[in-house]
């Protein structure tokens, strides 16, 4: 049942970024020159929501605290976040979305795909390099203090939970995705390719 759901969700997924373009690198770099700006509305308010529904969900107890996962901060991700961000900026794809494209028959998604596999097995025979060096080297934590949950916070003294917080960024990020305008810096780039504009 749950390789069922998985499978499910995953498809739902890959469905709904096809749909607002995320799998099309034209609109990808549209986004990053800001352009346009339809993919980052459309980010900020699926972040927003998410975190509105996890931690509003987590106060009501409908959803577990013990799901909640929490990347450890070290220089690692640092570097591997920015990493991403640059191949992100100049394929067009991120992990995500280079696998949906490939699943739209997308011939350079393949290639990218390729190349995330080649990076992944050199991080992976890799591994015992950088945890010698002290790159993996970091601790979990939150912002605000997560009721029911076991990491430290950066701001213990906070009037209020973690929780609430989390909730505050959420409609702080939905707010972001209505008053972006829609693009920010010189004239909309013409739709070249066959594909119409994605759905808003």
């Amino acid at each position: 049942m749950e390789i069922a759901l998985a499978i499910g969700l995953g498809a739902l997924f890959g469905l709904m970024l096809e749909r607002i373009g995320a799998t099309d690198p034209n609109w990808i770099g549209r986004m990053l020159n800001l352009t346009n700006t339809h993919l980052m509305k459309t980010i900020f308010m699926a972040i927003g929501t998410a975190s509105i529904l996890m931690f509003g969900g987590q106060m009501l107890g409908l959803v577990e605290v013990g799901h909640m996962s929490v990347k450890e901060i070290h220089v690692g991700v640092l570097l591997g976040g920015a990493i991403l961000g640059i191949g992100w900026a100049i394929a067009g794809y991120c992990p995500g979305t280079g696998v949906c494209a490939a699943a739209t028959g997308r011939l350079d998604a393949l290639f990218f795909i390729a190349g995330g596999l080649i990076g992944a097995g050199a991080y992976a025979l890799s591994y015992p390099f950088w945890e010698q060096v002290g790159f993996l080297n970091g601790e979990k934590w939150t912002i605000g203090e997560i009721p029911g949950a076991d990491y430290p916070a950066v701001l213990p003294g906070l009037p209020f939970t973690g929780d609430m917080l989390g909730i505050a960024i959420g409609i702080a990020f939905i707010l972001i995705a209505i008053l972006l305008p829609r693009r920010l810096v010189g004239k909309a780039a013409p739709v070249t390719d066959a594909k119409a504009e994605p759905a808003e």
